[in-house]
């Protein structure tokens, strides 16, 4: 057995999808069993390759009572935590990143400003497990009785110096819909307060609210069919660029160098106006706050430009590329 531990949120699983593929064609007759948050369940299953989910919402003692794996494998963290809750697993070997605190010496040293794709592809080569870095595709879903073909607004993050103003998000969905597009506003249950102000902001009908209405497998399938994504650095620009769904992404703190979409993909946009210094605590934070609806509304016709000229045919339902 080859146990992984991911134990984090939608957009970390996501950009471990090239390490747990290459695991499974390094081992294809081993179970693959992954260490995650039970609510990722049906993203899990849109990776393909996976076995079993064990349930770990985050750092902790690993309840794990089978027989010791052959392989564990660290795709969460440099350690100490990470590594001491897989060492509790007994594995016959670890494949983790150097953390002297946690008494492995063995892997690769940590690099702090790496791209969280490349991270974990570097990780495995050093083991000799090559990894495609570009392999991000996820199955692509059937939309179900979801709508197809919209404009997607995600105003919300997990941390309010993520999120760009609700009043802004508004005003690029007002222009949006006054171009033609079917807008829609997203968020989960905790986020439907803002979701709900947007589209009020915009004029937009409260059918258009879809926050908190969706589970992620419902929402991995309304992004795979949609015609555009506008969010902060969050999950849901992960999943656009899973199913090469034209995207413009809103980055701040955090450098689109480390979490954003490959740049060679002309139709998706990373928006980073470069570090700030004085940005500790402000909502927005000042990178952020920096960004303008025109800028926004601008990187909307470059993705949609980059569309209609580079992005590749849309993988079936049901597929995923090799």
């Amino acid at each position: 057995m080859i146990l992984v531990l991911r134990a984090l949120g939608v957009g970390d699983l996501a950009t471990g999808v090239p390490a747990l593929r290459a695991l499974r064609a390094a081992y294809p007759r081993e179970e693959l069993a992954l260490v995650a948050p039970r609510a990722l369940a049906p993203l899990v299953d849109l990776v393909g390759g996976v076995d079993r989910l064990v349930d770990a919402p985050g750092l902790g003692n690993l309840r794990w009572s089978g027989s010791p794996p052959r392989l564990a494998v660290n795709l969460h963290g440099r350690g100490p935590q990470s590594h001491r809750m897989l060492a509790g697993a007994r594995p016959g070997r670890l494949l983790a990143f150097a953390n002297p605190e946690a008494g492995f010496t063995d892997g690769p040293p940590w690099r702090a400003e790496e791209h969280e794709i490349d991270r974990w592809c570097r990780l495995l080569a050093w083991y000799g497990v090559p990894a495609d870095r570009a392999d991000l595709a996820l199955r692509r879903p059937e939309p179900g009785g979801l709508p197809t073909g919209v404009s997607i607004v995600h105003p919300g993050a997990k941390a309010a110096h993520r999120r760009w103003p609700p009043s802004r998000f508004a005003a690029v969905a007002r222009e949006l819909t006054a171009r033609g597009h079917r807008v829609v506003v997203t968020g989960s249950g905790a986020e439907r307060d803002i979701a709900e102000r947007v589209a009020a902001l915009a004029g937009l009908p409260g059918a258009a609210v879809l926050a908190g209405r969706t589970d992620l497998g419902e929402l991995a399938a309304l992004v795979a069919h949609a015609r555009l994504v506008l969010s902060g650095d969050t999950g849901i620009g992960h999943l656009a660029t899973a199913y090469a769904t034209p995207s413009v992404l809103l980055f701040g703190p955090v450098a689109p160098a480390q979490w954003g979409p490959p740049p060679d993909r002309p139709w998706h946009q990373a928006l980073w106006v470069g570090p700030r210094a004085d940005g500790s605590g402000a909502v927005p934070h000042p990178a952020l706050a920096a960004l303008d609806v025109p800028d926004v509304l601008d990187a909307v016709d470059r993705v949609e430009r980059g569309a209609r000229v580079a992005r590749p045919r849309r993988l079936p339902a049901g597929s995923v590329r090799s």
